[in-house]
């Protein structure tokens, strides 16, 4: 299991490379990455979740894992949060610190998690079913709990954009399909593969492309940046895979939780940092610190598996 994991990890930060060169050499501009990122978010993120709904046949027994692993991981993350949040409660004016809190507990669940759980886990499809629920655990926290801390203001708590955020209004095409049991042609599916695939390559291509844009200086970072980064790289996903270990659920959905809790501070943090024009420099450190950190902890921790 570690030699899998690390070498899916390694081939996944592998893909930062082309996306650093093409930004260093000024082939794509720093202004050009948010459209980057609206494709990864917009289009390719809603067709992972479609390809993960397509590839497992709906059961009463799949129904209650997924309330199980939804109810865990909302909990999990907002219980992160908060615990972090209230330890620099008393620093709370410095948008790192706020920044820092959500990363403790935002994981790169779905972008580095699809790939990492596929080759971890061969024989159990339902597995990335499970990365696309504990995305929309985290969207429906970052449209609430995320926006207010990073901007300390109640009207980027939008309850609208939780049901009109790509990850939720996919659900209205996807659930249908999979509570009736029917699968997507064959062409529409191998076409809805495709882009949802593409979310790991390009969202580290994006990330190659941030570095390239960063300063030796910030890229250091802080020492509280580092304290979400150990948070979210150590201590979450062992106390999830603490909690799943008391609960009387399948081996395949504990060993889910571990490596989708394990994988680095999501680039949606830094998204929501950009939307919100708060905090974007801590953002991009945590992210991106936190990433090549994973290559180490991500196959480390699959020795508990």
């Amino acid at each position: 299991m570690f030699t899998v994991t690390l070498v899916t990890v390694a081939v996944m930060l592998a893909y930062a490379v082309p996306g650093y060169l093409l930004s260093r050499f000024r082939a794509v501009k720093e202004e050009a990455i948010p459209a980057f990122a609206k494709v990864l978010m917009y289009v390719c993120q809603p067709c992972l979740t479609l390809y993960a709904f397509d590839r497992v046949e709906y059961s009463v027994d799949l129904l209650k894992e997924i309330g199980i692993f939804f109810a865990v991981t909302l909990l999990a993350q907002l219980i992160a949060i908060l615990l972090f949040y209230a330890v620099v409660k008393g620093r709370g004016d410095d948008v790192a610190y706020r920044v820092s809190a959500v990363a403790a507990a935002f994981g790169n669940c779905a972008f580095m998690g699809v790939p990492l759980v596929e080759a971890a886990l061969p024989d159990a499809p339902r597995a990335v079913l499970m990365s696309a629920i504990f995305f929309l655990t985290m969207s429906l926290l970052g449209w609430t709990l995320a926006s207010y801390l990073i901007t300390r203001n109640k009207r980027f708590v939008s309850v609208k954009s939780i049901f009109l955020n790509p990850s939720v209004l996919i659900l209205v095409v996807a659930l249908p399909l999979f509570f009736t049991h029917t699968k997507l042609p064959s062409t529409v599916a191998s076409a809805v593969e495709i882009l949802g695939k593409m979310t790991t390559p390009l969202c580290m291509l994006i990330m190659g492309m941030r570095l390239a844009h960063m300063s030796p200086r910030a890229l250091i970072g802080r020492p509280v940046q580092y304290a979400a980064i150990g948070v979210k790289l150590i201590v979450f996903p062992l106390a999830v895979y603490g909690i799943a270990w008391l609960m009387p659920v399948a081996l395949y959905l504990k060993q889910t939780l571990l490596l989708l809790s394990a994988c680095p501070v999501a680039s949606v943090v830094l998204n929501f940092a950009e939307m919100h024009g708060a905090g974007q420099e801590n953002a991009a450190n945590v992210v991106l610190v936190s990433t090549g950190l994973s290559l180490l902890t991500i196959p480390l921790l699959s020795l508990l598996l």
